[in-house]
């Protein structure tokens, strides 16, 4: 943080929305202040390091031939002229 920082007060913040952000403060084990300052940072675009998702990446690269399989990608392909007129 700058040696000159700044002070919000936000307003109206709804209850869920407090429960969910003191659960997940407690749970990463850092104050409340800390983790909506990580969050701002992050929305700002102002984090050390992009998110990287990695739900789908066991499948990466893991593609195998299968002429069954470019059969039934062809048809799902196909266009039918009738369906356009």
């Amino acid at each position: 943080m700058s040696a000159k920082a700044h002070q919000y007060t936000i307003r109206g913040v709804p209850s869920r929305l407090d429960r969910a952000l003191r659960k997940k403060s407690a749970e990463r084990g850092v104050s409340l202040n800390t983790l909506v300052l990580q969050a701002l940072e992050s929305e700002a675009g102002l984090g050390a390091e992009p998110k990287e998702h990695d739900d789908l990446d066991e499948f990466f690269g893991s593609w195998v031939e299968d002429k069954a399989v470019d059969r039934a990608l062809a048809e799902q392909r196909r266009v039918d002229p009738k369906d356009w007129a």
